[in-house]
């Protein structure tokens, strides 16, 4: 099967590449001007260049392929140089379906995002309304909604790097963050951490089983991990044993009003309130209904920080 894949090149997109490879389809990335030297197997792909918001670049992409595979997503906006939410998690969207629909391709499979809600914050709302896009279109849609995915970056963003960089490397306590004005419940909130492994496997299996078509599947991890958990886990894989505080959440949001329009800052306010809410799956039975077996979130799964990620 002929897959195009639009962010094929960013961390879920990589090891979607391989997997895809490794079980006898051909994965057609859209690559940005620039970005070609973060292609997969280069000789086992093929690529259409532009941005996805070229919509004869998409078409150029989904020319002649049987399914097409979206996973753009950005964890904050940069409006200034054109990094939106808006953007890139709705609009392209809206742009591929048009795109597969005049290139006959009527097979999509969409990467959401789980704890996605009509109100929520910008991240959560476009996501929400990509998602009622793809379901209002006459399309054969699937969509994943992971928790937060961990896995072997390999120079790309990922969320167990991203924490030791920020939290653990640092000479500084690491954050238990908490509402309100006394540290009840500091760093108790909790997350569910799924293998990017499997979020790979989930979309490649969905390709070939009719099953999953115009379903919804919340990916989470088998185990529900607290915040302050997570930090020891992160710490102990990279060596290192790390002192935590309580810390006001009020207080770091109010900094991150002031800074977080840079890029340096490492959090946003939209961010922290996603944090604080938690993510974890209201029905885990996601894995089971694929037939796939979650993998734990452990110490021996995250050798790759402990090689300097």
């Amino acid at each position: 099967m002929k897959v195009a894949v639009i962010g094929g090149t960013g961390f879920v997109g990589s090891h979607l590449t391989r997997r895809l490879i490794a079980a006898g389809h051909r994965p057609r990335l859209l690559v940005r001007p620039g970005s070609e030297g973060k292609i997969e197997a280069t000789d086992e792909c093929e690529v259409a260049q532009g941005k996805v918001a070229n919509q004869a670049a998409l078409k150029d992409c989904l020319s002649g392929v049987d399914a097409v595979i979206y996973l753009i997503g950005i964890l904050r906006e940069f409006p200034s140089r054109g990094v939106t939410f808006e953007a890139l998690q709705y609009q392209g969207v809206v742009d591929t379906i048009e795109a597969a629909q005049a290139m006959g391709v009527d097979r999509f499979l969409l990467m959401s995002a789980n704890g996605i809600r009509a109100e929520g914050t910008p991240y959560q709302r476009t996501k929400y309304q990509a998602e009622m896009a793809l379901k209002s279109s006459p399309l054969r849609w699937t969509i994943f909604r992971p928790s937060v995915i961990f896995g072997d970056p390999q120079g790309r963003m990922e969320f167990c790097s991203q924490l030791k960089k920020d939290i653990i490397d640092p000479p500084l306590p690491a954050p238990l963050f908490y509402s309100g004005l006394l540290p009840r419940g500091a760093g108790s909130f909790e997350l569910a951490p799924v293998s990017v492994s499997d979020v790979a496997d989930a979309f490649v299996l969905a390709l070939t089983e009719p099953r999953t078509e115009s379903q919804t599947y919340s990916l989470c991890g088998p185990q529900r991990l607290s915040w302050k958990e997570i930090l020891a886990t992160i710490a102990a894989a990279a060596g290192r044993t790390k002192l935590m505080l309580p810390a006001p959440v009020l207080a770091i949001q109010a900094t991150a009003g002031l800074l977080d329009r840079f890029r340096w800052f490492p959090i946003s306010r939209d961010q922290l309130r996603m944090l604080m809410e938690g993510n974890v799956c209201t029905e885990n039975d996601s894995f089971a209904r694929l037939g796939l077996t979650p993998t734990p979130f452990g110490i021996d799964r995250l050798g790759y920080l402990s090689r300097g990620a």
